[in-house]
């Protein structure tokens, strides 16, 4: 194997895993020990790797050719694409040790661990042999000083975890697209994960909650202060935040709309007025919106704004003053590769198609699918009966809507599955 001896772990989260030829298999999330008895280190048997559609799998060490800064490569092509499941005797050490505050011996030194190493012996064996800590020194001033230690030094490593640290496994995946994240934390006990999404700021976990199966949402919307609880959804779309307050029991729906501001509050009580399986039951109530005498250079300069979704991003809707929904008369709407055709300083109402009939609220959704396909439109206005946009249904409007209800649930046991020989000692 090319490595180095020794490999501290919470450096090789987020590395890219290749087979043989090159190609790219997924991305290390966590190394996998085995507990052994007394004393005796814990033997490293493999890591836990991040495969496209969001499957965790297991990957032998021995079938570990080369571990680097920024890559691992496998010595065969043929992989076990079960599921990872962590078994009674094993531990996951990025996610149950990290952050985790401890005494070292001699001296009772109380430190915080910040990684992990793994050595390997003579025989191949990897082990973790050393642990990186901090001291914790109990002045605010001061941050205390960083020491590796050897993992005689730090008892208790393998019990049950400190569950109220969180911050160096919330660093280990803050770089995370936000369907990752969802998807890192529906592998977490119920507790942990509640404290992990307790600790993101409420704009990262808006856009998490809006990426897990509804029980997961409902679940950690309700280990939050009712408060914290309202600020979350009003950082959500408000397509996305009425979907999580249909969940909820009518109280608890008026009570957190209620808290809510009432600009905030406003387009996602008249969200939950719309019958679900229709148009209006899914748009979105914020598309870009903007009036006629807007200029081209205008409108690109809106649709780059980092905030936007690519989908709400792709089409400019025109309307008469006022530009929030409901807005004032619908004209038509613009892709934006028609803005990238037009001169900068040309007017959007001279732009403007509108030779596609708007949806309607109470359009029933296989209608929208239908005609979004026959388009082939990236989103379509939604028009009231006075001829008001009232909001715009997107491709990944229709596309949740097609899928299962449970396709964000890791343990769906509808999801298709890849099959694979069962290799790695039959891990998984």
């Amino acid at each position: 194997m090319s490595a180095p001896n020794r490999v501290y772990l919470a450096r090789l989260a987020g590395v890219t895993v290749f087979d043989p030829n090159g190609d790219q298999v997924g991305r290390v999330r966590d190394a996998v020990a085995r507990i052994r008895p007394a004393q005796q280190q814990p033997e490293v048997v493999g890591l836990v790797a991040e495969m496209p559609m969001r499957r965790r799998i297991f990957l032998s060490i021995n079938r570990i050719t080369t571990i680097e800064a920024d890559a691992v490569v496998l010595g065969s092509g043929t992989l076990n694409l079960r599921r990872f499941e962590k078994r009674p005797s094993e531990l996951l050490v990025l996610e149950e040790m990290l952050d985790r505050r401890v005494q070292l011996e001699p001296n009772g030194q109380a430190a915080t661990v910040v990684d992990v190493a793994m050595e390997r012996a003579r025989d191949g064996e990897w082990s973790l042999t050393r642990v990186a800590v901090r001291e914790q020194t109990g002045r605010l001033s001061r941050r205390g000083n960083l020491h590796q230690v050897e993992w005689d030094r730090v008892p208790g490593l393998t019990g049950v975890a400190d569950a109220r640290g969180t911050a160096n496994l919330l660093a280990v995946l803050e770089e995370m697209r936000p369907a990752d994240l969802a998807n890192a934390l529906q592998d977490l006990p119920d507790t942990r994960r509640n404290e992990m999404a307790a600790a993101l700021d409420d704009e990262r976990l808006a856009n998490v909650l809006s990426e897990l199966p509804e029980r997961d949402q409902v679940e950690i919307l309700a280990a939050l202060d009712r408060e914290r609880a309202a600020d979350v959804l009003e950082e959500m779309d408000p397509d996305d935040a009425a979907d999580l307050l249909n969940e909820l029991p009518q109280p608890e729906q008026d009570m957190l709309l209620d808290l809510m501001r009432p600009g905030e509050a406003d387009p996602v009580r008249q969200l939950l007025k719309y019958n679900p399986g229709t148009a209006g039951s899914v748009m979105t109530s914020e598309p870009v919106i903007m009036p006629p005498d807007a200029t081209v250079a205008e409108a690109l300069a809106r649709i780059r704004e980092p905030q936007l979704s690519p989908a709400v991003a792709a089409q400019v809707f025109v309307a008469r003053p006022p530009l929030t929904t409901p807005t004032g008369r619908y004209l038509g709407m613009v892709h934006f590769q028609a803005l990238l055709r037009e001169p900068p300083a040309d007017l959007l109402g001279g732009v403007v198609v509108n030779d596609i009939d708007p949806l309607r609220p109470d359009t029933p959704l296989p209608e929208v699918t239908r005609r979004m396909a026959t388009y082939d439109l990236v989103g379509m206005p939604v028009i009231d009966q006075n001829n008001r946009l009232v909001g715009a249904v997107t491709v990944d409007d229709v596309l949740d809507q097609s899928l299962p209800p449970d396709w964000r649930d890791r343990d769906n046991p509808t999801e298709p599955t890849l099959t694979g020989p069962a290799l790695d000692g039959g891990h998984g």
